[in-house]
C-alpha cells in the first residue's frame, strides 16, 4: 500500500468521526427543539422567559422562567469569583513559583478535584457546608446561593486551573529570558510580561469555567435549596435551570404543557452555553492580538 494511499485512508477516517461527532450534535439539537418548541403555542416566548412565576402544574400553569435563570446566573457569578482567582493563582504558582516537588504534589491535587463526582461534592456542601452557614450566620436553611456558589467554585477551579497552566506553559522561554535580561525580577516577569502573553488562554479558561458552572446539574439540585423564586440576599434558597430539569422531569407526563417547558429551558441553557463558548473563542482571539501587541 502507498504511503499516499495510507494517507487518504487515514484522513477519510479522521473525517468520518469528525462527521459522526457533527452529526449527534445535530439530532442532539434537532430533538431539543422539536420537543420544546411546542410550549410556545401556549405562553409567548417574553412571557416564558420573562414572567417571574414557574407553577408548571397548576391549573391554569404559570411558565414564567425568570427566577430560573437568575438563580442560574447569580450561582455561576458567585462561584467565578471564588474560582477565578484561586484557579488562575493556582496555575502561576504551578508553571512559575513553586519548586518540582511541591509543584507535582499541587497538580496532582488540583487535578484530583476534577475526578470527584459531582454527587460527593453535592453530600459535602449538604453535610458540611451547609450546617456550618446555618449555624454561623442564623440561618433558617444552609442550602442557599453561597453553598452552592462555593461547590460550584471547587468543581470550576480544577478547568481553570488546567487551561491557565498550559496557556503559562506556552509562552515561549525567550519571552521570559529577555525580561531577565533587562534587570525585571521574577514577579515582574510574571505580571508584566508572562500573564500577558497567556492572557488569551486565562480569559478562555475563566469562560469555559463559567460555562462549567452553569451547567452543572447535581450539586445545584443538591445544595441551592429548590426554591424557584428571585432571591433578595445571597442566603436564599434558588432553583438553578438544570436542577429544574433533574428535578421535574421525571413528573411531567410525556407530551404534557410542563413537558415540553423543561426541554424549552434545555434550549435556554443550550443557547447559554453556546453564547459562553462564542465569548470564549472571541475573547481568546482578541486577547492574542492585543498578547502580541504588547509584547
Amino acid at each position: 500500500m502507498s504511503r499516499h494511499l495510507k494517507e487518504t485512508i487515514i484522513r477519510g477516517i479522521f473525517a468520518l468521526f469528525a462527521f459522526a461527532s457533527v452529526l449527534i450534535l445535530a439530532l442532539i439539537v434537532m430533538f431539543l427543539f422539536r420537543e420544546g418548541l411546542p410550549i410556545f403555542k401556549e405562553v409567548s416566548v417574553a412571557d416564558f422567559l420573562f414572567g417571574q412565576e414557574w407553577y408548571p402544574t397548576y391549573d391554569p400553569p404559570a411558565y414564567g422562567i425568570w427566577p430560573l435563570i437568575f438563580g442560574s446566573v447569580i450561582v455561576t457569578v458567585f462561584s467565578c469569583l471564588i474560582a477565578v482567582p484561586l484557579g488562575v493563582l493556582s496555575a502561576v504558582y504551578v508553571s512559575e513559583i513553586a519548586p518540582a516537588s511541591i509543584k507535582d504534589i499541587t497538580k496532582s491535587i488540583i487535578e484530583l478535584l476534577a475526578g470527584i463526582p459531582s454527587v460527593v461534592l453535592g453530600f459535602f456542601g449538604m453535610v458540611v457546608v451547609a450546617p456550618f452557614l446555618q449555624d454561623t450566620f442564623d440561618l433558617p436553611t444552609g442550602l442557599n446561593i453561597v453553598n452552592a456558589s462555593v461547590i460550584l467554585a471547587i468543581m470550576a477551579i480544577p478547568t481553570i486551573s488546567s487551561i491557565s497552566e498550559d496557556a503559562l506553559y506556552a509562552v515561549p522561554s525567550e519571552f521570559k529570558e529577555a525580561s531577565y535580561a533587562l534587570g525585571a525580577t521574577k514577579y515582574e516577569t510574571i505580571t508584566n510580561v508572562i500573564m500577558p502573553a497567556a492572557l488569551s488562554g486565562i480569559s478562555t479558561a475563566v469562560i469555559l469555567g463559567m460555562a462549567r458552572a452553569i451547567g452543572e446539574t447535581m450539586v445545584v439540585l443538591m445544595v441551592a435549596g429548590g426554591a424557584a423564586a428571585v432571591p433578595e440576599s445571597i442566603f436564599d434558597s434558588v432553583r438553578p435551570m438544570p436542577a429544574s430539569i433533574a428535578a421535574e422531569m421525571g413528573e411531567a407526563p410525556f407530551g404534557s404543557g410542563h413537558y415540553h417547558a423543561l426541554f424549552a429551558i434545555g434550549i435556554v441553557l443550550f443557547f447559554l452555553t453556546l453564547f459562553f463558548n462564542l465569548i470564549a473563542d472571541y475573547i481568546s482571539q482578541k486577547f492574542k492580538e492585543v498578547g502580541s501587541a504588547t509584547l
